[in-house]
């Protein structure tokens, strides 16, 4: 049994229902902290889908240097504002990054190997990392540079290599070019005073407190718990930094079918967990929830999807195994209908002439199908 009510509720925080919620993608980029990004056309598609639906709106704003790419938490690429990305990755980033240095030795890498590569990276990605003008290093270049500088790349050490400079806050991926993005020097293209220092004076508290009200504002309702899994911070940072949201916040329960109560009493067959969300998101629910039930296409990584530590809100464990075969980590794209999985989707055709494939897992009527056609045809889709 799915939880209807819950889903609804977050599809409208997540600016998938409704009115947009934000001018354009750099503000759905801050709002959100970050977008799960491995998949690229997949995290440009949930940025315009947010905001006005438009990709050249996406593609410009990385081009300006206002979104990038980066690996702030779980060893995971995301997409962010560039305001955002280096002090979320001071906070976030440090097990991954223990981790990545560990496995150094597997793939017969030293220090000086990471130091070379680094120095290797500076010299022929500067010229090209101003906002606006630069155009970044492809990664085909990155690693022709280090291969001829001999440092191997060979059974994924240029990738290990490039992971651990992002990780580390010395690069990120920038500008759109040639299908990708290209990686540029952190130091020239990220904000000036916007590491941990100086967005928040170093206090991690704070820190925190400002990572959780944009994760509970927009994908609230949700726990902390959630934030724990979505972050990996230990619960002990994100309960230290609840208090400085007092008053920020609203929070309740969720009965089983997803229905927010001010008690757990109240919240029958609920799991008892209290959720955050943003103030007036149940009244905005109760007003709207029609519109939050009609027919919804999302990318392969959406945080819709992705953006909870547990997805069963939006399907029973058969259907998430038709939209993650395996359990292994490669996200198909669902197909969403009244808060509920009801397809994964695809795409078959040449340039122009595509058309949606849709493979039910719940039963769609021709009517619905034609409405997941109208926004397939309309869907901010890239190349890449």
């Amino acid at each position: 049994m799915t939880q209807r009510h819950l889903a609804g509720a977050r599809i409208l925080a997540q600016g998938l229902a409704g009115e947009p919620r934000w001018e354009g993608p750099v503000e759905v980029a801050r709002a959100f902290g970050a977008h799960q990004g491995q998949d690229l056309a997949g995290v440009m598609a949930s940025l315009a889908l947010r905001s006005r639906g438009e990709l050249a709106d996406v593609l410009a704003a990385f081009d300006r240097g206002e979104i990038v790419r980066g690996y702030p938490m779980r060893g995971t690429v995301f997409a962010v504002a560039a305001d955002t990305l280096a002090w979320l990755t001071e906070l976030c980033a440090g097990g991954p990054l223990r981790a990545a240095i560990l496995r150094r030795g597997q793939l017969e890498l030293e220090d000086h190997h990471v130091d070379g590569a680094q120095s290797v990276l500076e010299e022929i990605a500067g010229e090209h990392s101003t906002p606006g003008s630069g155009r970044g290093v492809l990664r085909k270049e990155l690693l022709e540079a280090w291969e001829a500088a001999g440092i191997s790349t060979a059974q994924g050490r240029g990738y290990h290599l490039l992971s651990e400079l992002i990780s580390f806050g010395i690069v990120a991926y920038g500008p759109w070019r040639d299908g990708e993005t290209a990686v540029v020097l952190a130091k020239s293209w990220l904000p000036a005073g916007s590491d941990l220092e100086g967005a928040f004076n170093g206090d991690e508290v704070a820190a925190v407190a400002e990572l959780a009200r944009r994760y509970f504002t927009t994908h609230g309702p949700a726990g902390e718990r959630d934030l724990a899994w979505w972050t990996k911070l230990p619960l002990g940072k994100i309960r230290a930094a609840m208090p400085l949201l007092d008053g920020q916040l609203e929070s309740g329960f969720a009965d089983r079918q997803g229905l927010l109560h001010a008690t757990a009493d109240a919240a029958r067959g609920g799991d008892g967990d209290r959720l955050w969300w943003r103030p007036g998101l149940a009244e905005e629910y109760a007003a709207g929830e029609r519109e939050t039930m009609q027919e919804l296409l999302l990318p392969g990584f959406d945080e819709l999807v992705l953006g909870y530590r547990d997805r069963l809100f939006l399907m029973d464990k058969e259907r998430h195994h038709a939209l993650v075969p395996g359990n292994n980590g490669v996200f198909k794209r669902a197909a969403v209908r009244r808060g509920e999985v009801v397809g994964v989707w695809s795409r078959k055709g040449p340039a122009g002439k595509r058309k949606l494939v849709l493979q039910e897992v719940r039963p769609v009527s021709a009517t619905q199908l034609r409405r997941f056609e109208s926004l397939f045809t309309a869907f901010p889709y890239t190349s890449a």
